[in-house]
């Protein structure tokens, strides 16, 4: 049962404990269209995924890695995981 890692939950004070990031770079990471928190009420909420890809992102920008570079990455992953859903629907529909 892994629906639970997606639930968005987690403040945004409680995810830079759990990642050693500060509130500002978490929202910069938001502002590079890295992480997509839900918000209610002007709060932002985080699930446990989006957490474990906080910590990759810090992993890379300590490699030296560029935002522009992790999104570029981030978007092909994407598009890669669509493409295959597309091409195993048209798989299915001819079975």
């Amino acid at each position: 049962m892994d629906s639970y890692k997606h639930k968005k939950v987690i403040s945004i004070g409680i995810v830079s404990e759990l990642t050693g990031l500060s509130p500002r770079q978490i929202r910069y990471y938001e502002e590079r269209q890295l992480i997509f928190p839900d918000r209610s009420k002007g709060t932002r909420k985080y699930s446990f995924a989006d957490v474990e890809w906080l910590v990759e992102i810090a992993n890379k920008r300590e490699e030296g890695v560029q935002t522009r570079e992790i999104r570029y990455e981030m978007m092909k992953e994407i598009r890669e995981t669509m493409r295959k859903g597309q091409i195993n629907a048209h798989f299915r529909s001819r079975m």
